[in-house]
């Protein structure tokens, strides 16, 4: 019998290259499709000899043709670290919005089920804590972060609409902070900035006070949360993430200690926006898909860290990628 035939957008990324193994591991032919501006083909290269995998270099904010059957569309495509989104933020609108819209079409017409990619960066700056998914969170819409959490609102907003409308088969997922081999170790987000300033002998630089809080879930339990949520029967956002929180000054301690490294944390002012706190309240994944993260923070932080250490010293130093402005 053939394989079911999945399109996952955002192949080349850190967690569309995790989602490609998964599938492909699970006996599901997959389709792969990067545009590649902060995607990195060597995140897939391993995938490239299996004849269950094929790879598309395509901007999914233009129009997306894929022959044949499709049984799941899984839309990752977009820039996701601050860096990249504040330099190139109207590409990351339009793969929010033109993206998204394109791949409902193909997902429609071939009568496939969509699962978007969305984020804890919905709720913004928060005024609950814990999130909960009811809650409708407090983003400044014009503000620098505006670009992607608005976006991703339009994008939530975008599927429901064809969920309602067209009876379309989708499912929301909101990924807070995720970590694990493949990010990229100049993506701006904390744990790869402190794991890299400690690489290269740096001071580890924490913004604002240090009190602001973050959840990292790795990277496998966020892929099973996804498959189980994708695989339900659920069609409003799910929070999926880690709920055990932590400041980001004892985060850098623990960096510290891992990599046994002598460096001390450096202050710096806290960026426009920046949330205070961030922790999911992951109630209805557990009730809903028997989902909850297994794998602890030490553990995780241990293999990210043999992962970063093992790339070639140069990678240690790369600086964050340059984009040329066509917009």
């Amino acid at each position: 019998m053939d394989k079911y035939r999945v399109l996952i957008t955002g192949a080349a990324g850190f967690l569309g290259s995790h989602l490609c193994d998964r599938f492909i591991k699970e006996g599901y032919h997959v389709i792969g499709m990067d545009n590649l501006i902060t995607g990195d083909l060597r995140n897939i290269e391993h995938l490239f000899k299996l004849p269950e995998f094929e790879f598309y270099h395509h901007d999914v904010s233009k129009f997306i043709h894929v022959p044949g059957e499709l049984k799941y569309v899984l839309h990752f495509a977009s820039p996701a670290s601050p860096i990249d989104y504040l330099k190139i933020p109207i590409q990351t609108l339009k793969v929010g919005s033109l993206g998204t819209h394109n791949c409902l079409g193909l997902a429609k017409s071939k009568k496939a089920r969509m699962l978007i990619a969305s984020t804890s960066e919905i709720y913004g700056d928060p005024l609950v804590h814990p999130q909960t998914e009811e809650y409708w969170g407090n983003v400044n819409p014009i503000g620098p972060r505006g670009v992607y959490d608005e976006a991703k609102r339009f994008q939530e907003a975008m599927t429901m609409a064809y969920h309602n409308f067209h009876g379309l088969e989708t499912r929301i997922v909101r990924i807070f902070n995720t970590y694990g081999p493949r990010m990229r170790l100049n993506d701006g987000r904390a744990l790869p900035a402190f794991i890299g300033q400690a690489l290269r002998g740096e001071d580890l630089t924490v913004f604002g006070d240090g009190s602001q809080t973050r959840s990292f879930c790795y990277v496998d339990d966020l892929v099973e949360g996804i498959y189980r949520l994708l695989l339900s029967d659920y069609h409003n956002p799910v929070n999926i993430g880690n709920p055990s929180e932590i400041t980001l000054k004892q985060f850098a301690e623990e960096v510290i200690a891992l990599t046994g490294t002598k460096q001390k944390i450096v202050y710096k002012p806290l960026p426009v926006d920046d949330p205070k706190q961030r922790r999911p309240d992951i109630t209805r994944a557990k009730e809903i898909l028997g989902w909850e993260p297994r794998v602890q923070r030490q553990e995780g932080l241990r293999i990210t860290y043999e992962y970063f250490k093992s790339l070639p010293p140069e990678e240690w130093a790369r600086q964050p990628k340059e984009f040329v402005s066509r917009n």
